[in-house]
C-alpha cells in the first residue's frame, strides 16, 4: 500500500523538515512513501491518485486512536488490498472545506492544538510506528 502525505503549503522550518523526511526514509522499508506539499487547495484536484484510494484528513474533530489501534487500522486497510491512503494536512489555517468533502476518514492527532508543520512531524512519526508495530520491529517498545 502507497502511502502519501498531502500538504497545504511547505514545511518551513528545517527541524520539522528534517524530521517528517527522517520518517519517511524510515517507512521506506515498509510501504512506498511520498510527499506533496501543495501551494493552494486546488492543486488537490491535479493529484492522480488511485480511484479507490482512502483520504483521510487530519482534522481535530476526527477519529482519535491510541498508537496500537492506529497500526491495526491501518493494516486493516492494507489487508484488504487498499493500494494507496492518502493524508491530507491543511496550513495554519486549517484545511479548506472542499478537502472535507473528499475525505473518506477523518483523523485527530488528539485534543490539544499542534502547528501544521509539529502535526506533519507527529503523523510521519505514527504512520513510522504504526508499520514498525505491524512488522513486529523493536521500535515501539
Amino acid at each position: 500500500m502507497k502511502i502519501r502525505l498531502v500538504m497545504l503549503g511547505k514545511t518551513r522550518r528545517n527541524e520539522f523538515r528534517s524530521l517528517v523526511d527522517d520518517y519517511l526514509r524510515r517507512i521506506e522499508r515498509f510501504s512506498p512513501v511520498e510527499c506533496v506539499e501543495l501551494r493552494h487547495e486546488a492543486a488537490l484536484a491535479r493529484i492522480k491518485a488511485d480511484p479507490n484510494a482512502v483520504w483521510v484528513l487530519l482534522d481535530p474533530a476526527g477519529r482519535a486512536f491510541r498508537s496500537e489501534e492506529f497500526a491495526k487500522w491501518l493494516g486493516r486497510l492494507r489487508d484488504r488490498g487498499t493500494r494507496e491512503a492518502l493524508f491530507l494536512c491543511g496550513d495554519a489555517q486549517g484545511f479548506p472545506a472542499s478537502w472535507l468533502a473528499r475525505a473518506t476518514e477523518r483523523l485527530s492527532l488528539g485534543p490539544m492544538t499542534l502547528s501544521h508543520e509539529l502535526a506533519r512531524v507527529v503523523l510521519a512519526e505514527q504512520l513510522y510506528r504504526a508499520f514498525a508495530l505491524l512488522a513486529g520491529h523493536p521500535y515501539p517498545k
